[in-house]
């Protein structure tokens, strides 16, 4: 079974509780359980991976490359906007690499607009809460079963 690792940054373990207006109530763990259950769906299996460590999500990005993982999807949180390590990290995969955030990034503080990972992901989905995971989800499955 294909696998798809879901990259959850800092701070995101606070979702419920953190900013209801920017995120709404929905908790990591929701997030999660929707995420498996549509990659059964799917036919993919989802391992999640939450930290509010740099270091450790560096290291769960090089355990990817080592083991296999067919695609990533990763929220870095505030992270997209300035870590040139977890960039890095991500360039070394050779796997589709998704970016979501739940919200639109584009429409916040002029800080957010800018994603340092960009330039090495397939593609960004932002704006849409929990849609945008499943979009991502959907869009990481599309291009590995092609």
């Amino acid at each position: 079974m294909k696998k798809v690792l879901m990259l959850h940054g800092i701070n995101h373990n606070m979702f419920g509780k953190r900013n209801p207006h920017q995120y709404g109530t929905i908790t990591l763990e929701e997030i999660d359980n929707r995420l498996k259950s549509l990659g059964q769906e799917l036919g993919v299996e989802v391992i999640s991976f939450q930290t509010n460590h740099e270091g450790e999500m560096v290291e769960k990005i090089h355990q990817a490359y080592t083991e296999g993982i067919n695609a990533v999807i990763i929220n870095a949180g505030a992270w997209t906007h300035y870590s040139y390590g977890i960039r890095d990290a991500l360039d070394i995969l050779t796997v589709p690499i998704i970016e979501v955030h739940m919200s639109n990034i584009h429409a916040r503080e002029e800080f957010r607009h800018h994603s340092v990972f960009a330039g090495v992901v397939k593609g960004q989905i932002c704006g849409f809460g929990l849609d945008s995971y499943l979009l991502g989800l959907r869009a990481a499955v599309d291009i590995i079963i092609e």
